[in-house]
Order: structure tokens, then C-alpha cells, then sequence
């Protein structure tokens, strides 16, 4: 075969493999379909958006309808004037059907539902949210530590070649009578802390990957199968340089506090719900009934009414556990105010240093590039001392 050809062949199997690879956008569509996390995170945003319509069920009309049949046996003893006493043996069947709508026109504990029900249905909307955006995470963490954990073990391998040359070296050298036994034990040392490394680095690469595969439904998830980072990304200015504008941005969008806002809400409506219990309760109502032998007194006697009107519920004393229940709702509202402060503070200064992370990365980009120029010119005049110094024993 010739070379171009072997070229070609060489060419042609990177290209695959390339093709084979997922970069971690991929990861995260995989994600997407197979976490089981977020999988449950969407049936939970499912059942707290069904708030909303149990709540506003309260303030819609409800309509009922009721049917008993039944067969009796009676025995009734009347007085009668000229006869005296008669006793009349019945047996008959008896019916009645009712049908019934009542409308709430003034009902405060069915409103404050309603508005907690709205409440509970956006938390779960923003909660939502916030799980999609930690899944995002999760997947570039992992993915990246995966990749990183890979280089790890790729730099202890280099340090294990490297100590193992110098150990063969400094042995030969004080066989030879121009070397010291501390030399060899630094060397050996040396490598086995890079052994060390390396379990250390295989270890958290598997763990990644485990988690990568966790993720994606994908057993057995290999690090050859990731898609390595490009190495000649350009680095980028954020935009806005402004924080106070990432700082309203944060207290806008962040859907931590979002949902916590919310989470308030529902705790505020709540202690609106349970005060309601001192408020009295308007309703109108229609009802269709029809009756026949329900009663004794209604023996063989049929009645249809339609009856239209209005109910009015006033509460007087319920054992004070109105009050005691409003007093409660009173507390876990504090409560959740409170812990709104506590994820805005710490939200606020985790953006601060997300922030100033992002400002200086770009510096220290640039500085560990010039190191990295720095450290491959140092190699190469290392090698060159060493070939002179080798030269020059050579000619001795």
C-alpha cells in the first residue's frame, strides 16, 4: 500500500471517530430524555401547574344530582270517627330525584384558594426552570471533569516515563560511582506519587463518566467517546461589563428566587385562606326535585318542585381554630420571607463571584499562555543543554 493511500486510511478513521464523538450539547439532548432526575422534575411541574384549575374550581358553578328508589312496608293505625281505630297495611314503592346548582357569589376562602392555586402553579413553573438550567450544569461539569481527568492521567503518565528515566538514570550513575542513593530514592519517590495521581485521576474520570451515563441512558459511556474541547478557542469579554446590570438581571430571571417569590406567595394566600374561616359565605342555588311515597304523609302522592334562592353561611365560633390556623399560616409566611432574603444573598454573591470569575479568566488566560510558551521553549533549551552535554561527554 502507499503512503498516500495509508494517508488517506489514517485520515478517513479520525474523520469516524470524530463523527462518532458527542460534544456536550449532545450529551445534554441525551439528558434531556433519559435523566430520571429531570424526567421527575417534569411530572412534578405537571402536577403543580393542575393548582390552578383545583383552585379555580371553588368559584365555579357546582351541580349535583341525588336518586333514591325504595320499596316499603308499613303499618298504619289512624282513628276514625264512626269505626274507631283502623289499622291499613302498605306496601309500596317510593322514589325521589334531585338535581341541583349552586353558584358561590361571595366566598373569600374560595378566592384566596384560587390565588394560591395560581401561586403554586408558577412555583412549580419556575422551579422547573431552575432544575432545566441545573441539568445543564450537571452535564458540562461532568463532561468536563471527565475530559480534565483525562489529562490528569495523561500528564501522570508523562511524570511516570519521566521519573522512570531519571531513576534508571541516577541508578546507572551511582553504580558508576557519580551518584547518591537520595538521588534514586527522590527519583523512585517521585514516581510513585505519580502512580498516585493517576489512580486518583482514574478514578474521578470514572465517576464522571458514570454520571454521564446516568444521564444519558448509555452504559457504557468511554471518555473516547466524548468530544475533546477545542484548544484554540478564542476567549470572550462579557457583555454587559456592567455588574449592576447582571445584578438586576439576577433579581429579574434567576428562577431560584423566582420560585422562592412565589413560594411566598402561596404561604401569603394561605393566611388569607384561613382567616376566611370569620367570613360569612353567599351562594345561589337552583334545585329540581321529584318525590313520590317518600313519606307516610306523602303516600301515593307525587311532587315536582323547582325551588330558586339564596344560602348565606355565617361562621360564629368555630373553638378558636380559625384564629390559631391564620396565626400559623402567619409564621410559615415570615418563615418563607425570610429564606427569599437568605437565596437572594447568596445568590447575589455567588454572581459576584461568577462575575469577577469571568472578568479576570481572560487575564489569566493570557498569563498561563505565555507560561505554557515560556515552559515549551524551556523544554526545548533543556533538550539542547542535554545533547550539548552529552556531545561534549562524548568527546571526552
Amino acid at each position: 500500500m502507499s503512503k498516500l493511500s495509508i494517508l488517506a486510511a489514517a485520515l478517513a478513521l479520525l474523520a469516524c471517530q470524530t463523527a462518532q464523538a458527542v460534544g456536550p450539547f449532545q450529551i445534554y439532548e441525551q439528558a434531556l430524555r433519559n435523566d430520571p432526575v429531570f424526567l421527575g422534575a417534569i411530572k412534578e411541574r405537571d402536577a403543580g401547574l393542575e393548582n390552578r384549575a383545583i383552585g379555580r374550581a371553588g368559584l365555579l358553578p357546582k351541580v349535583g344530582y341525588s336518586y333514591n328508589k325504595g320499596h316499603n312496608n308499613s303499618k298504619v293505625s289512624y282513628l276514625d270517627t264512626v269505626r274507631g281505630t283502623i289499622t291499613e297495611k302498605r306496601n309500596y314503592d317510593s322514589y325521589g330525584s334531585s338535581l341541583t346548582l349552586q353558584q358561590p357569589l361571595i366566598d373569600y376562602e374560595a378566592y384566596a384558594n384560587y390565588r394560591k392555586g395560581v401561586a403554586q402553579a408558577l412555583f412549580a413553573d419556575e422551579n422547573f426552570r431552575g432544575k432545566s438550567q441545573e441539568l445543564l450544569v450537571r452535564v458540562l461539569s461532568y463532561y468536563t471533569k471527565a475530559l480534565f481527568a483525562q489529562d490528569q492521567i495523561d500528564i501522570a503518565l508523562a511524570k511516570k516515563k519521566a521519573f522512570e528515566q531519571q531513576f534508571q538514570q541516577n541508578r546507572h550513575m551511582f553504580q558508576q560511582g557519580e551518584g547518591t542513593r537520595t538521588d534514586i530514592l527522590e527519583a523512585e519517590s517521585r514516581y510513585e506519587l505519580a502512580t498516585a495521581e493517576e489512580i486518583e485521576a482514574r478514578d474521578e474520570q470514572d465517576a464522571a463518566l458514570r454520571e454521564l451515563a446516568a444521564l444519558t441512558g448509555e452504559p457504557n459511556l468511554d471518555v473516547r467517546d466524548l468530544d475533546p474541547l477545542q484548544e484554540d478557542f478564542q476567549s470572550f469579554s462579557l457583555t454587559p461589563a456592567n455588574y449592576d446590570t447582571w445584578h438586576e438581571m439576577a433579581l429579574s430571571n434567576n428562577p431560584v428566587l423566582a420560585s422562592q417569590r412565589q413560594r411566598v406567595e402561596v404561604a401569603r394566600y394561605e393566611v388569607e385562606r384561613n382567616r376566611a374561616g370569620h367570613l360569612p359565605k353567599l351562594s345561589a342555588y337552583a334545585t329540581m326535585r321529584q318525590n313520590e311515597s317518600e313519606s307516610g304523609n306523602t303516600y301515593n302522592q307525587r311532587y315536582d318542585t323547582n325551588t330558586i334562592g339564596i344560602e348565606v353561611s355565617v361562621p360564629l365560633y368555630a373553638g378558636g381554630g380559625v384564629s390559631a390556623s391564620t396565626r400559623q399560616a402567619s409564621r410559615s409566611m415570615e418563615q418563607a420571607e425570610y429564606e427569599l432574603d437568605g437565596k437572594t444573598r447568596e445568590t447575589l454573591i455567588e454572581l459576584r463571584r461568577q462575575f469577577s470569575a469571568c472578568l479576570s479568566g481572560v487575564s489569566k488566560l493570557r498569563a498561563y499562555q505565555k507560561a505554557l510558551t515560556s515552559a515549551e521553549a524551556l523544554v526545548v533549551s533543556t533538550k539542547q543543554s542535554i545533547l550539548g552535554a552529552n556531545g561534549s561527554t562524548s568527546m571526552h
